[in-house]
């Protein structure tokens, strides 16, 4: 455990904005999580090692992991943001065809996805280069290029924080459809931590994953791999390292590096309507985007298309940039403080709106 205090949140996520933090703690393990937990909501002292802080409780805690989909606020947060640091991966069973693998929360997303290409397993190598980490995956119910966590998920453990103990939650229990799941939306949310996932992924010689691809991706492969491997592939599942590879390059080029450029990776959901909603569906269509069907019975279409005939990609507003190679995203080129930010989300939305007749929602969340 490793305890400071004023820390600018800016410092901790992607986007560079907010201002500081009391107190923020970093974790090892699931049990310095409970103790800081229970620290903040009742009061107390708390050690490191080396500093002693006092609470007279209880203090709002916010769990952060990469920092990649989270913004601060100007006036920061006045209680614990709490770092998740656990970090492992481990084959928990297998058998000849598929095989858990559990992570623990603070382990970076890629090096999960990569040690399970490395080992020739199937079903997350499409989620390649996503920033963050294993535990926030879950609660966004991460997806890329046809593929989302809810799919290989088996179960979380997580710090139930009103009943102060560990729990198993099953897929079924998280409820997790598009960016939403039990952790983040509805009565419950918030109350759960996870502390470690456990997926089921498939030997990719027995179950590797087969057209169709999304454009970009079927594009990178049909430059890139001959028509005998191509063939070969369609017929027997591609293998995890191809896919990862194309993935990885195609999110390289089209998207910033949150290291190198401020930015919080998609700044903007996609947009979803039932089938059934006549009138959505009139406005997708007037659009002139592509309307997707979805294998729950929904249909989606790209927020970053109507941005983009919208007239904003590769505008600078209030000091964001539109990033001209995928719309959804906004680099932080110039901002200086949330207001900034809020003042170019509202220029976007309310064009999109007169425009499109669709109102967009932010992705990322944010720390109150």
């Amino acid at each position: 455990m490793k305890i400071r205090e004023n820390v600018l949140i800016s410092e901790l996520t992607t986007m560079r904005l907010g201002g500081e933090a009391r107190y923020v703690i970093e974790v090892d393990n699931k049990w310095q999580l409970k103790t800081v937990i229970d620290w903040a909501e009742d009061g107390g002292e708390l050690s490191d090692g080396k500093k002693i802080i006092q609470s007279e409780g209880p203090l709002p805690w916010f769990v952060l992991g990469g920092g990649a989909n989270t913004i601060g606020r100007d006036e920061g947060f006045p209680g614990v943001i709490i770092l998740m640091r656990e970090n492992w991966i481990d084959i928990i069973d297998a058998t000849e065809e598929n095989v858990m693998v559990a992570a623990g929360a603070g382990t970076v997303w890629d090096d999960f996805v990569r040690f399970t290409v490395e080992h020739n397993f199937s079903g997350v190598e499409c989620l390649a280069k996503i920033p963050g980490t294993v535990g926030a995956a879950p609660v966004q119910n991460i997806g890329a290029y046809g593929q989302e966590v809810s799919q290989t998920i088996d179960h979380v453990e997580a710090y139930d924080t009103v009943a102060r103990e560990f729990v198993i939650l099953g897929r079924d229990e998280m409820k997790m459809s598009y960016r939403e799941t039990l952790f983040n939306t509805g009565p419950e949310a918030g109350r759960y931590i996870i502390t470690s996932v456990a997926f089921i992924l498939y030997d990719a010689d027995f179950e590797g994953m087969r057209p169709p691809f999304y454009n970009s991706l079927q594009k990178y492969l049909d430059e890139n791999l001959g028509a005998k491997d191509k063939e070969i592939y369609n017929l027997e599942g591609y293998p995890p390292e191809v896919l990862y590879n194309g993935v990885s390059a195609i999110r390289g080029d089209k998207l910033p590096d949150p290291s190198v450029s401020a930015s919080s990776g998609s700044f903007f959901r996609n947009i979803y309507f039932e089938s059934s909603n006549t009138e959505a569906l009139a406005l997708a269509e007037k659009s002139g985007c592509k309307i997707y069907d979805k294998p729950d019975g929904r249909k989606m279409i790209n927020t970053g298309a109507l941005i983009e005939k919208a007239g904003f990609s590769g505008k600078l507003l209030h000091g964001m940039r539109v990033s001209e190679k995928a719309s959804l995203v906004l680099i932080n080129e110039s901002a200086k403080s949330y207001a900034d930010l809020a003042a170019a989300r509202a220029e976007i939305s309310a064009g999109v709106l007169d425009k499109f007749g669709f109102e967009i929602r932010q992705e990322p969340v944010e720390i109150v």
